[in-house]
């Protein structure tokens, strides 16, 4: 007989998601919503960067956070200093304080040449020292005029590399044309994180719709994980800068838990 079995996985509103209202806010809309806890996108937000305010927003809102995703953006490129591996060490450090277990990484920039070249082999001496999660999270290659640039080393995508731990994102898939459950398959268990959100794969433009407004698997997606007894972070990173105000935010922010919440109740045997 089929029951519903919901998965031990919690769902994360990124603080990403809410902008561009700020982060103390996205602490008042998780917790006003039902989010399970909040990922910190550290980024030009001074409350984002700073673990003592946000360690206060925690006991304040009574909403943990689960996930810390470091400043590897370009418009984060000076956030925590400019050498790339601080900036994973303080990270790292912010999640330990704060009792997140998962910091989320881009791959480097190619122009990051040092740091690119030592990439694995740092982040596996990094992962001795920790108990905390290092994901590294698929990129996309950038085109124009038929020619394809790739603005990362060792490439985009971390399903060809031996990173032990990576994170999924589905508006990426979209912009990249990957099959994200073809990418899902070959990272097995190494798929530790996973970035909701979804798109219709305009070239260049990563989009981060409300899953369901696109053409990403992202039902599918949390179908196999919740069969999988998957107990990594579904994270919703959408974007609601374009909301017409706070309310069609809001309203955007609850369609996106709901619809994760109904897909990753998956259908059981007892």
């Amino acid at each position: 007989m089929s029951a519903i079995r919901v998965p031990s996985a919690k769902i994360a509103l990124s603080t990403a998601s809410v902008y561009p209202e700020r982060t103390p806010d996205a602490f008042e809309l998780a917790q006003r919503l039902g989010y399970d806890g909040v990922e910190i996108m550290v980024g030009q937000d001074p409350v984002s960067q700073d673990v003592e305010v946000l360690q206060r927003l925690v006991d304040h809102y009574q909403m943990p956070i689960l996930a810390v995703h470091a400043p590897c953006l370009l418009v984060t490129q000076r956030v925590w200093g400019r050498d790339p591996w601080l900036k994973l060490q303080r990270a790292r450090r912010a999640a330990e304080r704060l009792g997140a277990r998962t910091v989320v990484v881009h791959p480097p920039f190619r122009w990051q040449r040092d740091y690119a070249k030592d990439f694995e082999v740092g982040l596996a001496r990094m992962r001795e020292e920790t108990d905390v999660v290092f994901a590294v999270e698929n990129m996309f290659p950038l085109r124009a005029r038929g020619n394809e640039v790739v603005p990362y080393a060792p490439g985009w995508s971390p399903v060809d590399y031996d990173f032990p731990d990576v994170t999924l994102d589905l508006s990426h898939t979209a912009v990249s044309g990957s099959d994200a459950m073809e990418m899902a398959a070959k990272l097995g268990d190494r798929l530790a994180h996973l970035h909701l959100a979804d798109g219709v794969g305009t070239t260049n433009k990563d989009e981060h719709l409300v899953p369901g407004r696109g053409n990403q698997p992202c039902a599918q997606m949390l179908h196999r994980l919740a069969s999988n007894g998957y107990d990594g972070l579904v994270v919703l990173e959408i974007n609601t800068r374009r909301a017409a105000g706070r309310s069609e935010r809001i309203d955007d922010l609850a369609e996106a838990l709901a619809f994760a919440r109904r897909h990753l109740a998956a259908p059981g045997r007892r």
